[in-house]
């Protein structure tokens, strides 16, 4: 999978003269836990993250370092996101990011179809085995487009959902791409701010930086 993170990194360095020079307000973290926790608790919280890590993904889909992400268990989360975030129609779906070793709890799939690269980027659709348990990644038609993560593929991005699991006991999360309706996916630090500032995104995380909205 790693071949599909083909675009630019940003260091921390890049990042925060770029914040310092917008005069942004922001929280800096210095370690990798500090970060995950703090994000975790604002998706428990049921506030909307904007994801920024890494090299951005090359292809039609965002597969954790330029995604949106949020609670999938919130029936309200679909229509926020859509109507306050990409503004377009409401009944538009969203997909899971799920870890590979839970995948068969929560969708019909077969042992073989897991390790498939077309699941590794969010490509297939597959039944959702119980709707209510998490509706905002819930299709209509009671199926879900997926994307399975492993921990050897994005590491960080494996992390954070792992620690969303042990608060949750759900392993995934709703992770559409870091843009508004009409634009691409974000690329830079100046991008994703833009972004961030134009939509109704709770938290903008660039590398180890959070930007809060009410800050």
């Amino acid at each position: 999978l790693k071949h599909c993170y083909l675009g630019k990194k940003y260091s921390s360095n890049e990042i925060k003269i770029f914040l310092d020079k917008q005069n942004i307000n922001y929280k800096e973290f210095y370690d990798e836990d500090s970060l995950i926790n703090y994000v975790v608790e604002a998706l428990v919280n049921q506030k909307i993250i904007g994801w920024f890590h890494g090299r951005f993904e090359w292809g039609p889909r965002a597969l954790g370092n330029r995604s949106i992400i949020a609670d999938p268990r919130d029936p309200k989360m679909k229509d926020i996101i859509n109507l306050k975030i990409k503004f377009r129609e409401p009944f538009r779906p969203f997909g899971p990011t799920v870890l590979e070793e839970n995948v068969k709890d929560f969708f019909e799939i077969e042992n073989n179809e897991i390790k498939q690269y077309p699941f590794k980027f969010m490509l297939n659709t597959v039944p959702v085995k119980n709707r209510d348990l998490i509706p905002a990644v819930t299709h209509v038609d009671g199926t879900s487009r997926i994307q399975i993560v492993s921990q050897e593929n994005n590491p960080l991005y494996y992390k954070l959902i792992k620690s969303f699991d042990n608060r949750t006991k759900m392993p995934m999360l709703l992770n559409t791409s870091f843009n508004l309706r009409g634009e691409p996916i974000v690329n830079s630090p100046l991008d994703a701010y833009n972004t961030f500032i134009k939509s109704g995104i709770d938290f903008c995380v660039l590398e180890n930086f959070v930007i809060e909205r009410n800050k």
